[in-house]
């Protein structure tokens, strides 16, 4: 009853009340070990179709064990491992079936996908595991050459206590979002030269701007004269012209502002001894000058010039 239903169900495409009618039919427990075999098989046909691969193989298992020579459960538990790119688990099935009919071209053509598939992973997996030496080995050059400057990393630990580390974090804007921002990191380019992602905030109009790459010998009054060609359509008092801007950076363990002078390099600026890049993005806060926001923001701060 329960099988027949479940197969009017399955013709009807309807899997999911194909799945339950079948269940319903192992619940009943008939105690014919065939007839739960060809439910389970059934069953798993239904999962399939649904894309629910593991609960598929799981009832092909159960149904090979009440009936090792069910060959729709040993094609459909093959194809399941094809599904999970269990290539080697679906050629063993597929040779456990042709040991019970030799001539069955399904698993004969099973095998001979999972086989082209499985070389393919392994070639696949071989090239993965050297490019991740190769990225490991950049890595360490990158560090070194960090290292090597004096340059100081932190890293954002989740206890939110922040350490100074010699690994490199991930790209991290802590607040200040910009899309443009997304997966930029500091590398070196063919020279042996850093160059870094940076940030800079604008803490009087709340936007942001990003430098995907500054170079380490670049100085800031040159991004500045680039940056700000034009004005900002957010400057309305037209006040952010590049010599008329401030620039700094917070040292929030002893909540001291330090003044960057504009003539100086970014690799000048990140090699000072109360600097620390944080996520790896250095970042760098803009004010126009004599400003009564800045007057305000800086009202009680101790401020140091470079």
């Amino acid at each position: 009853m329960y099988k027949n239903e479940g197969n009017e169900y399955f013709k009807e495409k309807d899997y999911g009340r194909a799945v339950a009618a079948y269940s319903e039919g192992l619940r009943r427990r008939c105690g014919d070990a065939e007839l739960d075999a060809v439910l389970l098989t059934n069953r798993a046909a239904a999962h399939f179709h649904l894309g629910n691969y593991r609960s598929a193989l799981n009832d092909a298992i159960q149904a090979k064990k009440l009936k090792p020579t069910h060959l729709k459960a040993i094609i459909r538990g093959a194809l399941c491992h094809m599904e999970l790119k269990n290539f080697l688990e679906a050629i063993a099935w597929c040779e456990e079936g042709l040991q019970i009919d030799s001539k069955e071209k399904k698993f004969v053509e099973i095998r001979a996908k999972a086989d082209k598939l499985k070389r393919i992973q392994e070639r696949d997996a071989r090239k993965a595991k050297v490019m991740e030496s190769k990225e490991q080995c950049q890595k360490e050059i990158l560090l070194a050459a960090i290292k090597e400057r004096n340059i100081k990393l932190v890293l954002e630990p989740s206890d939110e206590e922040e350490e100074v580390s010699d690994g490199l974090a991930e790209i991290s804007l802590d607040g200040f979002h910009s899309d443009s921002a997304t997966g930029a990191k500091v590398h070196l380019d063919a020279d042996g030269n850093l160059n870094w992602p940076v940030l800079f905030l604008y803490p009087e109009h709340e936007q942001t701007d990003f430098t995907v790459a500054f170079h380490e010998n670049s100085r800031f009054i040159d991004h500045l004269m680039v940056m700000f060609a034009e004005l900002p359509p957010w400057d309305s008092e037209k006040k952010y012209l590049p010599n008329n801007l401030e620039l700094y950076f917070e040292d929030e363990e002893r909540e001291e502002m330090y003044e960057v002078n504009p003539e100086h390099t970014l690799l000048q600026v990140l090699q000072h001894e109360r600097y620390f890049v944080k996520a790896g993005t250095p970042t760098v806060l803009v004010f126009a000058k004599r400003s009564p926001f800045s007057k305000k923001y800086f009202s009680g701060k101790k401020v140091h010039q470079l």
